[in-house]
Formats: C-alpha cells, sequence, structure tokens
C-alpha cells in the first residue's frame, strides 16, 4: 500500500482503476509559495518540485508516499487554477488557437528520502474558440472546473477545447500513472 499525498478526486480515481492499494493523506503544501520561490524556473521543474514538496510534507514513517502535481504553461506564461468564473473565461480566451503545455509530475518517498521522481509533458492544441463557445463551455462546466488547471476536464466536455493532443491521458488527468506504475513494479511495490 502505498500514500496518495492528495485530495484530488482524478488522482484517486486514477490509482483505484489501476488495482493500486492505497490511502489518501492530503498534503499541506503553500504551492505558491514554491512557485514563487522557483521564479523563471521551466514549468517540469516547477511541477516536479511541487509533487516531491506534497510527498515530503506527509508523515507516513516507513510507507512510500506519492506526491503529484501539473501545470498549465501556454505563450510563456504559467496558469493556475482560475479564482473565479471571470478568470476562467480570460484563461480560455488566451488559449484559444494555441498550444497548451500541460507538465505534470510525481514522486515517490519514504521516510523523508526521494526515492522517485520524473516530468510527464502533454501538448493540448486548443481549437479557436468563439465567445458564444467559452460562454456555452463555461454555463456547463462551472464550477467544476474551477479545480482544474487548464480549465478543463479532459474525461468530460473539455475534450471540445483541443483539436489534437500529443502525450499520455494520464498525465493530462494529472498524474503520469504509467511512469509511477513502472517506478512501483521497480521498488517492488507492485508485481511486475
Amino acid at each position: 500500500m502505498i500514500v496518495l499525498a492528495s485530495q484530488s478526486a482524478s488522482r484517486r480515481a486514477m490509482l483505484e482503476a489501476a488495482g493500486i492499494p492505497f490511502r489518501a493523506q492530503p498534503a499541506h503544501v503553500d504551492e505558491r509559495a514554491i512557485e514563487r520561490a522557483m521564479g523563471e524556473a521551466p514549468p517540469q521543474d516547477i511541477a516536479l518540485e511541487l509533487a516531491r514538496a506534497k510527498a515530503l510534507a506527509v508523515f507516513a514513517p516507513g510507507e512510500i508516499v506519492l506526491g503529484s502535481d501539473s501545470l498549465v504553461s501556454c505563450g510563456g506564461r504559467r496558469f493556475d487554477k482560475p479564482a473565479s468564473r471571470d478568470q476562467a473565461a480570460e484563461h480560455l480566451r488566451f488559449f484559444s488557437g494555441k498550444v497548451m503545455e500541460l507538465h505534470s509530475a510525481a514522486a515517490l518517498v519514504r521516510d523523508g528520502e526521494v526515492l522517485w521522481a520524473e516530468p510527464a509533458l502533454a501538448r493540448l492544441h486548443v481549437a479557436s474558440l468563439s465567445e458564444a463557445f467559452i460562454e456555452a463551455y463555461l454555463e456547463a462546466e462551472w464550477p467544476e472546473v474551477a479545480g482544474c488547471v487548464g480549465v478543463f476536464r479532459i474525461e468530460g466536455r473539455g475534450v471540445q477545447l483541443f483539436e489534437r493532443i500529443e502525450g499520455d491521458y494520464f498525465t493530462i488527468l494529472g498524474m503520469p500513472l504509467l511512469m509511477v506504475q513502472a517506478a512501483l513494479r521497480k521498488m517492488g511495490v507492485m508485481p511486475q
């Protein structure tokens, strides 16, 4: 059994569907402070540091703790979860017709030691979005997408935002699950 350092419903659902035994214990980390401290570091480095920080923040002696984080960059800017519906609309207007990069990372920690940590990248080609589409989309998806970096749930109507996607589905959901499974197998936590 591992400890998931997250309250994320999608990360819990991924582990459950994959049959990986876990218990969830939310990490209490000031994500914005870490981002500020890292300044203009590449987005994948920030996602990786956030994943490590979350895993290290959970006290679970002798257990493997999984931390994960995702962030979006587009047009040279980093984006966080929208603070309001108006901000969500602003984000969608900015993403329209551009390539959104979703940086997802995971880290496995035991007793304060990082055993494994890796970033993953998905590139999402956003369609040209009209004001009418953005309004209808937010009418249907708000407030559920308030907690989603990139203002979408790929497993729902969020798929309508994109013309093309490069990268694996799990990375887009918020955790590079295939890489996590491979690491857990190497550690003997999961069967080979």
